[in-house]
């Protein structure tokens, strides 16, 4: 019978197959498999840390398989070495647990393969860690090469690497006190594993897992501070009937809903159905009971009994997720440049159905997740060239290796 270790190494290697079909994202995926083998808390942690560390560092990976043994590889037999490579030289897990866990989780016919390569990296450690320094920065940092380029035009080559690198790293757990509960702030600011984000009132880093009845009564929710410059823009006041047009799955509605003091009225809507079931979860744990849900999908003319209801309106619009790359381990290999230029072609589309659905004198927000320019400012100097009677108030753009979060733009607009 296979050790609860093997199957750790197992699940590893069923959630890469499946995410290099295009099955789900790697999150779901994570969880899918755990359940399956049965993995106890720590072992599911172990799996998460495993299956991320090879997506985030997958490019390396291969080169140092490429320099271990020479020759085809069938796409399972990779995955299988990329999990055990990766123990050995990325997460510096114990040689004798990688080899014998990692061997006995692949098929009969390539362990005697699996077992060379892995005792092979063990052997060259040395040589396989100095000699990295030699490597294009792609690779090293495992990033694709398309994507390099376009950020070194954009930020430079030193500011890139920084990039590259941060967006390796395995991300804190951040956070934010919610605000309408009223024991909230007190309970987090006493836990032992929580630490104050300096500067930031309400935010705070949690060591582990936070405990479950903090999400479960709303207490919390895990949320990067780069997500609060949109709806500090926006402002919501009390009393003033609020958009959150891109809702699902809630972060930002209940930072509103709380901003609002559950005074009012916040709609939140998203284009995909499937999503309110969990929006309105969050919305409930949170206990933002202002707020009511809707499908609509904002590429298409809104409603005509939206139309001037609106004092403030939230578009957190689909887009690269470029800002967001350190904890979107997947989102990296998935994303094309020409990915880029027909998302801009649908957030224009989301914000220019949004305008009939502003009262006079209202506001709208425009954010994304992307740091790339032309989902930003540049779309936003477009949009104001083509509609005159609109104007720029304010922005804010985050950007990893300047703010230490996650990359994020906001941008807020009305009418002259």
């Amino acid at each position: 019978m296979p050790s609860q270790a093997s199957n750790v190494r197992r699940a590893a290697v069923s959630s890469l197959r499946a995410w290099a079909k295009g099955h789900a994202y790697m999150e779901v995926l994570v969880e899918k498999n755990a359940a399956r083998n049965g993995l106890s808390r720590q072992d599911r942690a172990l799996l998460q840390s495993i299956v991320y560390a090879v997506l985030r560092h997958r490019r390396l990976l291969d080169h140092w398989i490429g320099k271990l043994r020479k020759g085809k590889l069938d796409h399972e037999t990779r995955d299988v070495l990329r999990v055990g490579v990766c123990q050995l030289l990325i997460l510096n897990i114990a040689d004798h647990a990688v080899v014998n866990e990692t061997v006995h989780c692949a098929k009969a016919p390539v362990r005697g393969l699996i077992n060379a390569v892995l005792r092979q990296a063990i052997t060259r450690r040395k040589r396989l860690l100095e000699d990295v320094s030699e490597l294009p920065p792609s690779i090293l940092y495992s990033h694709p090469d398309w994507l390099y380029h376009h950020w070194k035009k954009t930020f430079g080559k030193s500011d890139t690497i920084t990039l590259m690198d941060w967006n390796n790293q395995p991300a804190d757990v951040i956070a934010r006190v919610n605000t309408l509960k009223a024991d909230a702030q007190e309970t987090v600011s006493e836990y032992h594993k929580a630490t104050p984000l300096e500067g930031l009132t309400g935010y705070y880093k949690i060591t582990g897992p936070p405990p479950g009845e903090w999400l479960k009564h709303g207490f919390i929710y895990i949320q990067d501070p780069a997500t609060r410059h949109c709806v500090e823009l926006l402002a919501p006041a009390p009393g003033e009937v609020i958009l959150d047009a891109c809702a699902a799955p809630g972060g930002k509605a209940t930072m509103i809903a709380a901003k609002m003091e559950n005074s009012g009225q916040l709609i939140c809507t998203d284009n995909n159905e499937k999503r309110l079931p969990r929006l309105e979860t969050n919305l409930h744990h949170a206990g933002a009971d202002i707020a009511s849900t809707q499908a609509h999908d904002w590429t298409q003319p809104a409603p005509s009994e939206w139309h001037g209801m609106f004092d403030g309106i939230l578009l957190d619009v689909p887009c690269s997720n470029t800002g967001v790359l350190r904890r979107r381990v997947d989102a990296r290999w998935r994303l094309r440049a020409e990915n880029i230029t027909a998302l801009t072609t649908m957030q224009e589309q989301i914000l220019t159905n949004a305008l009939p659905c502003l009262k006079d004198g209202g506001r709208i927000v425009y954010s994304t997740c992307s740091i790339d320019p032309a989902e930003n400012r540049k779309l936003i100097d477009q949009f104001l060239a083509q509609h005159r009677d609109w104007k720029l108030d304010a922005e804010h753009a985050a950007i990893p290796f300047k703010d230490h979060s996650d990359g994020a733009y906001a941008a807020r607009i009305s009418k002259t």
